[in-house]
């Protein structure tokens, strides 16, 4: 076995322990062995701790390891593909497509969406919102992608449609009350936890088919890194490999974004520090080291945000950019970009 493999194994086995503590640890105090009971099906006398167990820290665990993959994996798709080591799915304006829909939603419509005879509020109304907004912006970067052939203007086009939705997202906050900002501002800290259990499944199932997905993209993507000419020569039809990675990211980023909010740093900096440890630019290796990376990453943010107990809890980006931040400075000062 190499040491790559040997690598990604551990740090797989690492989510183990980390999903763990995520369940045992967070703002109110409930003994493991309690815990271990809820989760084996024996129940627990106190009611509350078995509401929390099941359907607060359960959902809000795998909700992170969800969240976490498919950022970084987005994140590293970017990379490769735009040559960029700065490349990340809020680079191109999926998450501010996302933010913009919620904004319409909480700062425009006070809440709530009708259309016809559906009428949708609350969780249901924002996790509309900001799907429909980042499949806009996709859609956008679509068919900017048949019309842009080179990569950097097609990063140019995204990173201004992310400038066209704040600035949208500005007006709205401007003309709006103070409850509509202050809802739009707590959804824009991003949150692990609001994600019900009976709405896992579906989040579940579109993050697995999109990273399905990333992997079918690994020989054409080992081709792209000596460059595209040579992915042309090896019968690899550049155009179409580029529109597909930005249909996977976009679904990867529209789904986490919708689900749990914008979350910073995580596309961005986990593929850097996955080829740190693997020391390898094989997306046979690179690929799962990313999901895991990603997911190790989201729950020690997960946990950290608890730290204050009974005093609440911190709000995730403000802890993700302590964790990334250091890891993007330090790859532009290392490659000199």
């Amino acid at each position: 076995m190499s040491k790559n493999a040997r690598l990604n194994i551990s740090m797989a086995l690492t989510i183990v322990p980390l999903f763990i503590l995520n369940l045992i640890y967070g703002s109110i105090d409930i003994p493991a062995k309690e815990v271990a009971d809820i989760l084996l099906g024996n129940g627990s006398d106190n009611q509350a701790w078995q509401y929390i167990v099941t359907q607060a820290r359960l959902p809000q665990t795998i909700t992170a390891i969800l969240c976490g993959s498919s950022l970084a994996v987005s994140g590293l798709l970017l990379q490769t593909a735009f040559r960029n080591p700065l490349a990340g799915p809020s680079i191109f304006g999926i998450n501010s497509g996302a933010s913009l829909g919620v904004a319409l939603v909480l700062l425009a419509f006070g809440g709530g969406i009708t259309v016809g005879a559906v009428s949708l509020t609350g969780f249901m109304a924002v996790l509309a919102a900001a799907f429909i907004g980042a499949s806009a912006v996709m859609v956008l970067l679509l068919l900017f992608a048949g019309m842009v052939k080179n990569n950097v203007m097609l990063l140019i086009v995204g990173i201004m449609i992310g400038y066209l939705a704040s600035s949208a997202i500005s007006l709205l906050n401007f003309f709006s009350t103070e409850e509509g900002v202050h809802s739009y501002m707590m959804w824009g800290f991003g949150n692990f936890g609001g994600v019900p259990m009976k709405q896992i499944p579906v989040f579940s199932l579109v993050t697995i088919i999109g990273l399905l997905c990333s992997v079918t993209l690994i020989k054409p993507l080992n081709a792209l890194l000596l460059g595209e000419q040579y992915a042309e020569n090896l019968g690899i039809n550049t155009k179409y490999l580029r529109n597909k990675l930005l249909a996977i990211t976009g679904l990867l980023t529209a789904s986490a974004t919708a689900f749990c909010g914008p979350i910073a740093f995580i596309g961005l900096a986990v593929p850097h520090i996955a080829r740190m440890l693997l020391n390898t630019d094989n997306h046979r290796h690179l690929i799962p080291a990313t999901m895991s990376a990603g997911a190790i990453m989201a729950l020690v943010c997960n946990l950290i945000s608890v730290m204050p107990g009974e005093n609440g809890i911190i709000p995730l980006n403000a802890i993700t950019p302590l964790m990334g931040a250091p890891v993007i400075i330090y790859v532009i000062t290392r490659k000199r970009i």
